[in-house]
């Protein structure tokens, strides 16, 4: 089945659209003389083939950046979250849609920008979303501001500074993600700020006010020597000979001190940088503001990170914390943090085994490279590059079971079409566009042109394809052949330069929020979105292939960096692994969408449970294997698709076949063998294909991610406690490829190699835990060392709702890595310190959970009987041996490499509750 990602009509509970604004300019890609520019023995055009369109509002009225002179002539990095800003898409409204900061969200409007922090959820769409919905608390603009609109002064990236003026007042703001504070420097009136509702002044110190309005408080901040007024809803206070003031919300009240601290270090621009660590297998990034002191000399700064960077970061974070669409932020004292996460590695395919029926393969190679059109029709940059992608998944199975005429045959159709594309003059090309500094592909497809949707998408089958091309031919893979093009493409899509003056930087990729945009005008109440999150990794890991297969080593760890950020990003708000990020009235276990709001149990054409599922999974390539890490959450979104379906897939069964195999190969291998090869694959997917990776993991066993390796391309699968390595060499002679375990293999040049190694358990990238007390500390580990004084996490409120035994917005503590050998005989302990305050009917429940071997699934679950505390302030002590055990599957053993977590939420009540970490709330495990 064929299947549409962007139909004229949208669900409506998904799209919201807001009000439309007016149009602008004519674009001038179309007005200068034709001409071609040569990359290598390819090219693209720098006009429009005749008749094809470029970027337009909704009326189809040509459009431009709307950019400041500051800003003109630079490359706009649309499919941002705040790329309404640029990209005016409805007639109407010339200054911005919502823009989700997090944990802020924004609106521009005549006056100023709006700022709201929205803290509870709404279910809506007949129960397919959740919602955090922006709604204003305030407006922060100057007094009698007018302005006929908002255009883009300046960005970096994750942070945007957007620029009013009415000829007499100009404002500047600058926000981005994990900022608390909005920095505003105007002109030309008193700083005013418009709030929604009368507000409750809390603290008056004359140049900074504490006010709380609908229960959020913020505080305001105006320069030395100048008062702020309150009367009703206008709060002011003249700026004198200074032209700037800041805001922030404030996670309470106590923290404005902290936060008055850091008022006038405003923020000027945001970094990353990132490094992949070949021989420890890990990627550290960090994240860096960068300030200046308006007053003062204190250049420090607050932000909160997502749970995907805080999970990840061992830099010391404070108690407080926000709410958002993405779970908790939990805030950072600091001008920077890194991250350090494990790399999952990619493989040009899975390894040959002898399980794989050869003759069977060579029927089902020989239905695809024997057909009419192998592409099936495909015309457009999407159809064309799914079909790519399906042809290049081929050429390594065929080259495997030494079918090398299959495999040059594949290969060259692969060559031809992507020349074709690669060459301007044909039915199909790429032109460029100079307003927006852009490459599109034409026939386009679902907005790729007009709304510049999706390149990241489209252009990752292309590069996937070229990859493998150049794995068998690096000549054709050169600069001076086609690789200049494939290298175009690249930048159009995640350009690594920020000083490129054709291309963004990582136009599609949010380096904050972990993981890319679809759409190029982010043009929705519901912020920006991205649906299939794995045709995003498709480009990640097509990058990887393709540094690896050309020595072009930057682009190799750009695709490690990409592909080890966005992996934890999908695990977290598509699938929620560690049930810790959905509001616990949503109903699902998985997204098809997220939103810059929230996220959606849809897509964009259809309600099918078969899609919605599968949409984060296709296409299934050696880059997918990073979704084994998670496996129990791949069983849990097998179960509600067959739930929702009214049983097992149909239209797309080898796509969940595939998906399953990751989690439990042995199951997938019974339904395909039951099946007999008997169904219509999915259009990029293949029988061949498909036979090939359910076998090869029915006989290897699933990917076991714990084991990292000093190679981007190598992976390894447990079966029965065995261990099963496999790397690919793209270069020209032999290396040893070590594995974090101790495992060794050797690999001939140009090939993939297989071994089931001898390992010693160990990873020098994270050393093993052992012993049997592990503290709970803040930022979600698990420590065998107490912090020097205790703080304390919040425990999320129950809601008025009953969750004995089931986790809701859980607090979660994890270490990994431990080893340990299990006391026969002992019991899970734990002493908890916990307060709920002046609340009456509060309960607080704990779960352990331990996974022996590090592979993603928990082999033993443990829930205890909640503890009802009591409403007096203090704490008291939720003890494991008290409380008792409520229920518990499975059974300890022996630890290898293990992960052990915790997890803490309100079973009853109706309202929050704290949880003592760093010191004073401790676990202890059964292992000596």
């Amino acid at each position: 089945m064929r299947f549409r990602r962007r139909p004229a009509a949208l669900l409506a509970a998904v799209v919201a659209t807001a009000a439309a604004a007016t149009g602008l300019g004519v674009v001038g890609a179309g007005s200068a003389a034709a001409a071609t520019i040569p990359v290598g023995q390819g090219s693209y055009s720098d006009t429009r083939p005749p008749g094809a369109a470029g970027p337009e509002d909704n009326t189809g009225a040509p459009v431009k950046p709307k950019v400041t002179a500051n800003a003109a002539g630079k490359p706009v990095p649309t499919n941002d979250w705040w790329s309404s800003l640029a990209f005016k898409r409805y007639p109407g409204n010339p200054y911005s849609e919502n823009l989700y900061g997090h944990p802020l969200t924004y609106r521009a409007v005549s006056g100023g920008l709006e700022v709201g922090y929205p803290t509870s959820h709404a279910i809506v769409g007949e129960g397919r979303q959740y919602e955090f919905p922006h709604k204003r608390d305030l407006t922060i603009g100057l007094a009698g501001l007018n302005s006929p609109d908002t255009k883009a002064d300046s960005w970096s990236d994750w942070t945007v500074t957007p620029y009013w003026s009415d000829g007499t007042r100009t404002l500047r703001t600058t926000i981005g993600h994990g900022m608390p504070y909005v920095y505003a420097q105007g002109t030309g009136g008193a700083a005013q700020i418009s709030t929604a509702g009368t507000p409750s002044v809390f603290a008056d110190h004359g140049n900074v006010l504490g006010v709380t309005i609908g229960g959020r408080h913020y505080a305001l901040f105006a320069p030395t020597g100048s008062d702020w007024t309150v009367s009703g809803t206008d709060i002011r206070a003249n700026l004198g000979s200074k032209d700037y003031f800041s805001l922030a919300v404030l996670p309470s009240t106590d923290a404005l001190a902290t936060f008055r601290k850091y008022a006038f270090s405003f923020v000027t621009g945001s970094r990353v940088t990132w490094d992949y660590d070949q021989a420890a297998g890990r990627v550290k990034a960090t994240y860096t503001l960068t300030t200046t002191a308006k007053e003062g000399s204190q250049t420090g700064t607050l932000q909160a990170l997502y749970r995907h960077q805080w999970l990840h970061t061992s830099d010391a974070l404070t108690g407080w914390t926000y709410a958002s669409p993405r779970g908790t932020m939990k805030l950072r004292e600091g001008a920077s943090f890194t991250t350090s996460q494990k790399v999952a590695g990619v493989l040009p395919g899975l390894p040959r085994t002898s399980a794989v029926d050869k003759a069977r393969l060579t029927g089902y190679l020989n239905e695809v490279v024997n057909a009419a059109d192998p592409f099936q029709g495909a015309t457009d940059t999407y159809w064309t590059g799914k079909q790519l992608g399906k042809l290049a998944q081929l050429v390594p199975i065929a080259d495997q079971i030494g079918e090398t005429g299959v495999r040059d045959r594949l290969l060259g159709l692969i060559k031809g079409r992507l020349q074709e594309w690669f060459t301007v003059g044909g039915a199909s090309e790429f032109s460029y566009d100079r307003d927006w500094k852009t490459l599109i592909g034409y026939p386009a497809s679902y907005g790729s042109d007009k709304e510049l949707n999706d390149h990241h998408f489209h252009y990752s089958y292309y590069v996937m394809a070229a990859a493998i091309v150049a794995q068998y031919d690096r000549a054709w893979a050169a600069d001076s052949a086609w690789g200049g093009m494939v290298k175009t493409l690249v930048r159009d899509a995640a350009n690594p330069s920020r000083t490129d003056t054709m291309f963004p930087f990582l136009r599609g990729f949010d380096v904050y929020a972990g993981h890319s945009w679809a759409a190029g005008h982010a043009g929705f109440a519901a912020g920006n979105n991205q649906e299939s999150s794995s045709e995003s990794i498709n480009l990640s890991a097509g990058l990887v292939l393709w540094g690896s297969a050309t020595g072009d080593t930057s682009l190799r760890d750009l695709g490690v960096y990409l592909l080890t950020t966005e992996a934890e990003a999908i695990a977290q708000y598509w699938f929620d692994a560690d049930q810790a990020v959905y509001p616990g009235d949503f109903g699902h276990d998985v997204v098809g969408m997220v939103w810059g709001s929230g996220g959606a149990y849809s897509t964009w054409w259809t309600a099918n449970p078969e899609e919605i599922h599968g949409i984060n999974v296709l296409p299934v390539t050696g880059g997918s294997l990073h979704l084994a890490r998670n496996k129990d959450a791949i069983r849990r979104s097998i179960a509600e698709m067959e739930r929702n379906n009214g049983g097992p897939a149909v239209e797309w069964r080898d796509i969940h076949w595939e998906f399953q195999a990751l989690a439990d190969p042995a199951k997938a291998k019974a339904v395909w063998d039951a099946q007999g090869g008997n169904y219509a694959p999915e259009a990029g997917e293949t029988r061949a294909h498909t036979y090939h990776w359910i076998a090869t993991l029915d006989a290897l066993g699933a990917p076991d991610p714990s084991v990292t390796a000093d190679s981007p391309t190598a992976a390894v699968f447990t079966k029965n406690g065995t261990r099963t390595y496999a790397a690919h060499n793209h270069s020209g002679s032999a290396v040893t490829v070590t594995f974090s375990d101790g495992g060794k293999l050797t690999v001939p040049a140009r090939s993939t190699a297989t071994g089931t190694g001898t390992a010693d358990p160990g990873d020098p990238g994270d050393p093993p835990a052992t012993g049997d007390t592990f503290h709970l500390r803040s930022g979600g580990t698990l420590s065998t060392t107490a912090a020097a004084t205790p703080t304390s996490d919040t425990i999320a409120s129950a809601g008025g709702a009953n969750h004995d035994g089931t986790p809701h917005r859980p607090l979660v503590y994890e270490v990994r890595n431990v080893n340990g050998a299990h006391q026969s005989g002992g019991t899970t302990g734990f002493r908890l310190k916990v307060d709920a305050g002046t609340a009456v009917g509060l309960g607080q429940q704990a779960r352990v959970s331990y996974d022996l071997t590090g592979d993603g699934t928990f082999d033993r679950v443990e829930t205890y009987r909640y503890f009802a505390t009591d409403p007096v302030v203090g704490w008291e002590e939720y003890d494991a041996s008290r409380a008792g055990l409520k229920s518990a599957s499975g059974s300890l053993g022996d630890l290898r490499g293990g992960t052990v977590r915790v997890e803490v939420w309100s079973a009853i009540g109706n309202a929050p509750s704290q949880l003592q970490v760093g010191s004073g709330s401790v676990l202890t495990i059964p292992f000596g």
